[in-house]
């Protein structure tokens, strides 16, 4: 049953938020928690299945999965706890605003992405690399980024940001797991890994399509980030860094996308 290992997820991330709001005698426990525990969970979903790969343990790919789910799930959760504690606080805004929340929400985006996409696949190997980048974007948010809640400036108030944010990181959650897909495809003539991966070919088109995927939302993020900078400050582009680099970025994958047209690459 190919949904078994999503309501396994469902129900380990439901103890595990049950067992902190227990532990912490409130129906919502601190977000930067449920981020953290989140943290290590997809850093044990890398490992199991990783241990898979190495050791061949079939079960792996379903207990990997499943505690990936479970991690995606808590993410999910601790997303909206968050957005639950902004209104407790008397500010009230969706959690994308400043580097934690952004961070966090990558980590969920990567998840999303390639736990949807694995539904696909032939094999679930891909997922030792993919919730490893997810668990160390995570462990940054923790360790590098100011959990604390605090109120919106001015031009951070508007739902233009909110589907800026959303956009942007659904194409870098994309490109995050084409590039696990590519490293792959660099190591797919080792000995040990021909048995469980498809073919070059094969790996070749799933990182085009993650690719076109990533591209579509990042230049919906592109878009929708311009719209907001005239709503707040009254111009579409000033190429402050976020700018120009949101578009070198979109002409380096644009050019990839049209190699792979024009050239085959």
């Amino acid at each position: 049953m190919k949904l078994k290992n999503v309501f396994l997820g469902f129900l380990l991330a439901g103890a595990t938020y049950f067992l902190c709001a227990l532990n912490k005698k409130t129906l919502l426990p601190e977000n930067s928690l449920l981020f953290g525990l989140t943290t290590f969970i997809y850093l044990g979903s890398s490992l199991i299945y990783l241990i898979y790969w190495i050791f061949k343990w079939n079960k792996g790919a379903f207990l990997g999965s499943s505690i990936g789910w479970s991690g995606f799930f808590l993410n999910l959760l601790a997303f909206f706890v968050r957005w639950v504690q902004t209104h407790k606080a008397g500010f009230g805004y969706v959690p994308l605003s400043n580097l934690y929340e952004s961070l966090v929400f990558f980590g969920l985006c990567i998840a999303g992405v390639y736990l949807f996409l694995e539904f696909k696949l032939p094999t679930k190997i891909f997922g030792s690399i993919v919730f490893l980048v997810a668990s160390l974007i995570m462990a940054y948010a923790s360790l590098k980024a100011s959990s604390e809640i605090k109120p919106l400036l001015p031009a951070l108030k508007s739902n233009w940001l909110v589907a800026h944010v959303i956009t942007c990181f659904l194409g870098y959650g994309a490109f995050a797991v084409a590039f696990a897909f590519g490293v792959f495809y660099l190591i797919s003539d080792k000995r040990n890994l021909k048995n469980y991966l498809p073919s070059k070919t094969t790996l070749d088109n799933l990182v085009y399509k993650l690719i076109l995927f990533g591209f579509f939302w990042l230049t919906l993020g592109i878009i929708t980030g311009a719209v907001w900078a005239d709503q707040a400050w009254g111009s579409y582009w000033s190429w402050d860094p976020k700018e120009t680099w949101s578009l070198i970025t979109w002409l380096i994958y644009g050019g990839a996308i049209h190699a792979k047209l024009t050239r085959g690459w």
